[in-house]
């Protein structure tokens, strides 16, 4: 049984930074791609950010690039997302999630998703 646990979300102020973690368990974590996406109040769900099986190819969306890194660690089967110079606007749900394959990434390849982590940006 594949599980994702998110940890380490929080209030944050605006400009501060914020580190998300996810450990896997039930998969072969070392063999897949991992994604962060993150759902705001009254909006869908939508990407964050990903990399692949061996964390070599990282994939950002637009609103996070320059200010969000991902990064993963095989041997302990988990997947980080380092949030710096926070804003309002990035205050949502944050999960993560495993691709059904080491090198597809896109939104419609991830099939399994951790109950997700509230991160709140204040002003």
């Amino acid at each position: 049984q594949v599980q994702l646990v998110e940890s380490g979300g929080g209030s944050v102020q605006a400009g501060g930074s914020l580190r998300l973690s996810c450990a896997a368990s039930g998969l072969t974590f070392s063999s897949l791609a991992m994604g962060w996406f993150r759902q705001a109040p009254g909006k869908d769900r939508e990407f964050v950010a990903a990399n692949r099986w061996d964390g070599v190819n990282t994939y950002y969306a637009d609103s996070g690039k320059g200010r969000f890194t991902i990064s993963r660690d095989n041997a302990k089967n988990t997947v980080a997302l380092q949030r710096n110079r926070v804003k309002p606007e990035d205050t949502a749900v944050y999960y993560c999630a495993a691709s059904r394959s080491g090198t597809s990434y896109g939104p419609s390849d991830f099939g399994s998703w951790g109950p997700g982590t509230q991160v709140t940006v204040s002003s």
